[in-house]
């Protein structure tokens, strides 16, 4: 009994050195991959924002709503009565990628148009948040803050803010959507629609990602503002008249809020009744197999592919515009 007493009196020891070779391996790898300079796109190319930014004339002036910790999230409203209608944007830009297609949807409609926490003109800590799971906080008090009695909502999300739309489907804030429409979404990387770093759009930093995804294995979250990723934005965007609105990189803990959990599938067989609609030309994520990856989990969704439109294109595609109109209208 002595000897196995002396043994186990060893294993808090053990187990506390084992906790610090974990941590040990993670901040080596953090390290080892610093973040500085310019991305530049690849021989891949990275995604043209120059033509999104719409015409300026019928962009209004901005409101400031207030989120449960205090802070004013940045938005723009089109239309009176009607379903709400959530526009959610991309990685890296801002709500002015809707410029064309919300004063359209505002007809019959209200419709909220944010920049979501860390993007936009002027944000507090461009590409960074407080916590993980932050954005679709904000996404919910923009719900309860702007939503009538009875008030349907159709959330539209592009891209990555397809990604947290199906998240926030997956999450504690589910019932806030009644709808939705995603336009060339982000699922995962590990999906069958994904592509090498989104065809080269986005610069993950892996070894950082895996440090940092240790130590939030171990409850540590201390370094979760660290950059993870960059996006390969054309020097003509950044060097454009919108270049400065433009967020070139995301924190551990955006990267994280801005995209379905790891068990994406999950999140997927969360969503309500939803269409997909996705360019055949897709330069970030191989559209055709959208429909086959998520009709596994969920039968509430319709795919639409649009031949000769792009990742980008997706979202002023006169089709886009008539099945947003229908989905408004089923609501």
């Amino acid at each position: 009994m002595t000897r196995i007493a002396a043994i186990l009196a060893w294993v808090p020891v053990i187990a506390v050195l084992g906790v610090l070779g974990i941590v040990a391996v993670a901040l080596g790898l953090i390290v080892s991959q610093p973040a500085k300079g310019r991305v530049a796109p690849d021989a891949e190319g990275g995604l043209d924002f120059s033509a999104q930014g719409g015409d300026a004339t019928v962009w209004p002036a901005p409101e400031q709503a207030r989120m449960r910790d205090g802070s004013r999230l940045t938005l723009r409203r089109f239309g009176t009565g009607g379903p709400l209608v959530v526009l959610v944007h991309g990685s890296g830009w801002h709500g002015r990628q809707f410029a064309r297609l919300a004063p359209v949807l505002g007809q019959g409609a209200t419709v909220l148009v944010p920049d979501l926490r860390g993007h936009g003109a002027s944000p507090d800590r461009r590409g960074d948040i407080d916590h993980i799971g932050q954005l679709e906080e904000d996404l919910a008090d923009l719900v309860d803050l702007y939503r009538q009695p009875g008030q349907q909502t159709l959330f539209v999300g592009h891209s990555s803010g397809g990604g947290l739309v199906v998240r926030m489907a997956g999450g504690r804030y589910g019932d806030r959507i009644d709808s939705a429409v995603l336009l060339a979404p982000y699922l995962h990387h590990a999906a069958p629609t994904a592509r090498p770093r989104s065809g080269g759009w986005a610069q993950p930093m892996v070894r950082r990602i895996i440090g940092l995804g240790m130590l939030n294995g171990l409850g540590i979250g201390v370094l979760n503002h660290l950059t993870v990723i960059r996006f390969a934005f054309p020097a003509r965007v950044l060097d454009g008249p919108l270049g400065a609105t433009a967020t070139t990189s995301y924190s551990y803990r955006l990267n994280r809020s801005y995209a379905p959990r790891r068990t994406y599938l999950r999140d997927i067989a969360a969503l309500p009744r939803f269409v997909l609609i996705a360019g055949r030309d897709d330069e970030a994520f191989v559209a055709a197999r959208y429909a086959e990856t998520m009709s596994a989990v969920t039968d509430r969704g319709r795919y639409v592919l649009l031949d000769g439109v792009g990742h980008l294109g997706v979202v002023d595609a006169p089709e886009t515009r008539r099945l947003l109109r229908e989905a408004i209208d089923a609501l």
